[in-house]
């Protein structure tokens, strides 16, 4: 059993949460995608009411080890300061933390120093955790997009609290991409895309016999063509797997799960935002065209089944997006799966990319639910267990 921060009373409690705060920041010291921070408030707001004192951890970057000032959360404290009584530690274990803690008034948030800047952190160090324990009376995981990974943030210090719960961010990404997913109302569509099949094995070998209809876009779908026989011109194929995407059709096939591939593709002579693409049918790729999105024809198909599902999951990019002239696929489902929200159905995008599009088109504020997770939401449909939701047991 998991407990939830919903039923949990912080008054008088100190509380250290695990957020995700690895955030974009330019080179001015401003944060230019604030959307991790802003689906952890409501945890933090939930204990500072309560008159509990909010301990904020987290990692930001690839510092490796060292305490790198180009990856201090400072930027983050500045920007939380806007709203919040916050006091910002230039470490994150230690005497003086744990002064400044006691010290702390209730209803505050004190965001700690970026945890990497200690390799012990990613190697789970079990004394590092025990140290980060000695800084609060109560544990709460609130970082699903680390959810994935045996950190001693997000695993090792656990086993140190006898009160430990999940935040509310990650309780709803329970919810959508656990309960709504493995629970759909029907009929159930995932969408599935990105450049390569070997990310998305897994996913795909998880949804086939709980989903409808399995769409496949991006460069993914050359591998699945070619495995069919087409021939693909220059496309991106990964020719090691087309035996793979042979027996995901063919699982499939045994399954009442249908596995829906485009019929056409704009393509161009070369990888870039060329304005002189070219449409064609599956069937009719020129041995010198590389296909970049998928085609008119092939969206019209995609976006009716859109509309005729009541629960929609959707991973990876239709086409190379960041270039205007191959971002219309992806554009064009965005902009259905919102209207499908708006007729009722249970929308969820999930993977970096996926999230970065729909941020992109500003359709953010249209969906059920945006996942935080990155790899995590990967790993979760994939149907592993993550360590960092594992150790809030008990």
């Amino acid at each position: 059993m998991i407990k939830s921060i919903s039923d949990f009373n912080s008054k008088n409690k100190k509380c250290l949460v695990r957020v995700d705060f690895n955030v974009p920041i330019d080179s001015e010291g401003i944060i230019t995608d604030d959307t991790r921070i802003v689906q952890s408030l409501p945890t933090v707001d939930k204990i500072i009411k309560n008159n509990g004192v909010a301990i904020l951890m987290s990692h930001l970057g690839r510092p490796n080890g060292e305490k790198n000032l180009k990856y201090t959360l400072k930027p983050v404290a500045d920007y939380l300061s806007r709203d919040y009584k916050i006091k910002f530690l230039d470490d994150c274990i230690g005497e003086k933390v744990i002064n400044e803690i006691n010290n702390a008034e209730q209803g505050s948030v004190i965001l700690l120093e970026n945890l990497r800047f200690y390799k012990e952190e990613e190697e789970n160090d079990n004394e590092f955790s025990k140290k980060l324990s000695k800084l609060a009376d109560v544990y709460i995981n609130d970082a699903f997009g680390t959810a994935h990974r045996a950190h001693s943030s997000t695993e090792g210090v656990a086993k140190y609290f006898t009160e430990r719960y999940v935040g509310f961010l990650i309780e709803k990404e329970l919810k959508f991409l656990g309960e709504k997913v493995k629970s759909p109302e029907k009929p159930f569509s995932a969408i599935i895309g990105g450049a390569k099949i070997s990310g998305k094995i897994d996913v795909i070998e998880n949804l086939i016999g709980s989903c409808d209809y399995i769409l496949i876009g991006g460069g993914m779908m050359f591998t699945f063509l070619a495995a069919q026989g087409f021939e693909v011109g220059k496309s991106l194929v990964e020719n090691d797997k087309i035996p793979l995407a042979k027996e995901l059709l063919r699982k499939a096939d045994e399954s009442f799960t249908k596995i829906v591939l485009p019929i056409d593709t704009k393509a161009s002579l070369d990888y870039s935002d060329n304005p002189n693409y070219i449409i064609c049918s599956m069937n009719d790729i020129h041995k010198d065209y590389i296909g970049l999105d998928i085609g008119p024809k092939t969206i019209h198909l995609f976006k009716n089944f859109i509309k005729h599902s009541k629960t929609i999951l959707w991973n990876g990019p239709m086409g190379v997006f960041e270039f205007d002239n191959f971002a219309e696929g992806t554009k064009e489902l965005a902009k259905a799966m919102a209207e499908a929200t708006r007729n009722g159905a249970i929308t969820i995008v999930g993977g970096g990319d996926s999230v970065a599009a729909i941020n992109k088109f500003g359709l953010q504020n249209e969906i059920s639910h945006i996942s935080t997770g990155g790899g995590a939401s990967l790993e979760f449909l994939e149907g592993k267990i993550l360590p960092g939701i594992k150790a809030l047991e008990i």
